[in-house]
């Protein structure tokens, strides 16, 4: 019962240094950032979506994905803003098994966090650089993302974390979007309580430093489905919630009310096919109503090079190592046809 201080990683600042983002590239950023802020305002009438592997595993796999995502959204770029998932840590609910990138830069060996944190920044700086696309990724740690803060353009808080406070803090103040995911038990009282604090003004204490925020009025909904206390799936995308939670969900409390749509998860009992279905079931519910219509802003979709997904050290290039994901072919389909309802 003791924790060991084993070595002291580098900051920030020192990776940044050490593999730094281009000049056009950075000022390309910019515009993206626009774009994505435009989305999510309903200042621009296109959807967001946030697509990719459950867990980038790999750095060849994932830019291959990366690449052929990036030609597909120039195809759609007039209906959709689209930016590849690349999540580098992942939370595990019993706090075992394999944790991401970050902790597993060698899927297959013990943790190495100093390599990690390279890994991370590498394979994100790849993907910004060869394809022109910003990423998204995960806070499981609210200080990581600032290896990662001039490559991100969208941050997720996951289910297990969206009722911390530090998470909620540190979301305040980072320059980029960040989806407030509902939690484990479905409760929307708790994810709206999110967005509303990463909104306001914080102060607080972050990496030894008295820090104070300005807010982050692109903070907003993520849903991605909850299990009941009768251990069942809970979708929480059909019409119904939605229409309810644009009741109050409102700019009356909040600032630019914007929903994006987790596909996968406990909406789709992790049954990746489901997505397909559950995208258009969205797309029927925003065509029925303006209040819905105007709430969601996009979707998150799991997907990847090969259908279905397959144990750490499984061998097959471009399958998940965690949860399973649409293949290459209906992701084409799938982001097509969002596009040509959008």
């Amino acid at each position: 019962m003791s924790m060991k201080f084993k070595r002291l990683l580098p900051i920030p600042k020192d990776i940044r240094a050490e593999m730094p983002l281009s000049d056009e590239m950075a000022r390309r950023k910019e515009e993206f950032d626009a774009r994505v802020a435009a989305v999510l305002s309903g200042e621009d009438p296109r959807r967001l979506l946030i697509i990719g592997p459950c867990s980038a595993d790999r750095e060849d796999s994932v830019l291959d994905y990366a690449t052929r995502l990036a030609a597909l959204a120039e195809r759609v770029s007039d209906k959709l803003v689209v930016v590849p998932r690349v999540y580098t840590n992942k939370p595990r609910t019993k706090g075992i098994g394999y944790k991401g990138l970050l902790h597993n830069p060698n899927p297959e060996a013990g943790d190495d966090l100093l390599e990690g944190v390279k890994a991370i920044r590498h394979m994100h700086l790849r993907v910004v650089e060869e394809t022109g696309l910003f990423t998204a990724d995960e806070m499981l740690y609210p200080t990581n993302y600032q290896y990662l803060i001039d490559l991100l353009a969208y941050i997720a808080v996951g289910a297990r974390s969206v009722e911390n406070q530090e998470h909620r803090l540190v979301a305040s103040g980072v320059p980029m979007p960040v989806g407030m995911k509902n939690p484990t038990g479905g409760s929307t009282d708790v994810m709206l309580n999110s967005i509303y604090a990463a909104q306001q003004p914080q102060t607080f204490i972050f990496r030894n430093w008295e820090v104070s925020t300005t807010g982050n009025p692109l903070a907003h909904a993520v849903l991605r489905g909850y299990v009941g206390l009768d251990g069942i799936n809970y979708p929480n995308y059909h019409y119904e919630y939605l229409e309810r939670l644009a009741e109050k969900y409102t700019l009356a409390s909040f600032e630019n009310p914007a929903v994006v749509i987790d596909c996968n998860h406990d909406n789709s009992g992790k049954r990746p096919f489901q997505q397909i279905r559950i995208c258009h079931e969205v797309m029927d519910s925003v065509r029925r109503s303006d209040a819905i219509g105007r709430l969601v802003r996009g979707f998150m979709v799991e997907s990847y090079l090969v259908d279905g997904n397959q144990p750490v050290g499984g061998g097959t290039y471009g399958q998940s190592i965690t949860d399973a994901c649409i293949g290459w072919e209906k992701t084409e389909r799938l982001v097509l046809e969002i596009a040509e309802r959008s």
